[in-house]
């Protein structure tokens, strides 16, 4: 029972960024209808500052709330120095969600999950951390992310065992990522009782009209190239962002309204994480809860965009 939208603390909830505007940020979301607040461990940067700046907005502003605020955290990549900072050890998964709590001075988070799947952790490793995390009382779900098909199965398999409520798999989905179709992760879920929530929804800003007219000098391009480089960003793919732009003109609607509702089109998908850097980007995004359903002529169009025709 997660909202249809949720508001993801990878950017711009770091210790170099406005606390006035991450304030604003959360009380527009959760006035908006957006319960759910997904952080991880070493979000930032630095790491663990988001959770710390969040803890202080929760402590302050929402605490009255908490009942009514699913909020989530995660271990799994590097977060501190030495052999059990990093990856799906039980030591380094229940010592990070310790810290975690410590940092958003919360006595249990409602999601705990692990970032990635570990090859170097026996995955019943992870997954009794994960359980025992929940019959603690230190997170009420367990999840997973960023795990395939087959991983997902057997994690499921092993928390199935152990009676632990294991509910979700956050996976990337967008138009322009299809990866959750292609490993099968995304039918299986929906035939086994278990959520997707998806990240990256805008294909780290792809499916906005921010490169239309060339990348802004202060593009995450331009600042971060990690995870979008300026080589992706073909004449192929900007004439598949300006025919998706042309549609969604046509259903009335925003670039990013457009690719928001189509990863909710069907009931595999449980929830969309969106980022967002000031409140009215909130305010936008969540107006494609009113969006009307895709006809078979406009999902058929889509298609086609993607696969480099109009």
């Amino acid at each position: 029972m997660l909202p249809a939208l949720s508001l993801g603390l990878w950017h711009n909830f770091g210790s170099s960024e406005n606390y006035e505007n991450m304030r604003q940020m959360c009380f527009t979301a959760f006035d908006l209808g957006i319960t759910h607040f997904d952080l991880a461990n070493n979000y930032g940067p630095a790491p663990g500052s988001a959770e710390v700046n969040f803890g202080r907005i929760v402590a302050d502003d929402l605490k009255p709330y908490r009942d009514e605020l699913v909020i989530s955290t995660k271990a799994g990549y590097d977060m501190w120095e030495g052999p059990y900072g990093d990856r799906g050890s039980r030591k380094h998964l229940l010592a990070s969600l310790d810290q975690s709590l410590k940092r958003m001075k919360l006595d249990y988070v409602d999601i705990f999950y692990h970032h990635r799947r570990d090859p170097e952790t026996p995955l019943e490793e992870s997954m009794m951390a994960l359980d025992q995390a929940v019959k603690s009382g230190k997170a009420l779900y367990a999840g997973i992310s960023n795990y395939d098909k087959e991983s997902t199965a057997q994690a499921a398999a092993i928390l199935k065992d152990l009676r632990c409520p294991f509910i979700i798999n956050q996976r990337r989905y967008s138009i322009f990522d299809r990866t959750i179709e292609e490993d099968g992760v995304k039918s299986y879920a929906g035939e086994n009782g278990i959520g997707i929530i998806a990240f990256s929804p805008l294909a780290q800003g792809m499916l906005t009209t921010k490169y239309l007219n060339g990348i802004p000098a202060d593009s995450r391009i331009r600042t971060d190239g990690r995870f979008l480089k300026e080589s992706d960003i073909t004449e192929e793919r900007m004439g598949q962002i300006r025919a998706l732009n042309e549609l969604a003109d046509e259903r009335g609607e925003s670039l990013p309204q457009m690719a928001l509702a189509w990863d909710l089109k069907d009931d595999d998908v449980t929830s969309v994480i969106i980022g967002a850097s000031r409140p009215e980007q909130i305010v936008e995004n969540c107006k494609m809860l009113e969006s009307a359903p895709f006809t078979e002529q406009q999902l058929q169009r889509i298609e086609e965009i993607c696969r480099g025709g109009r």
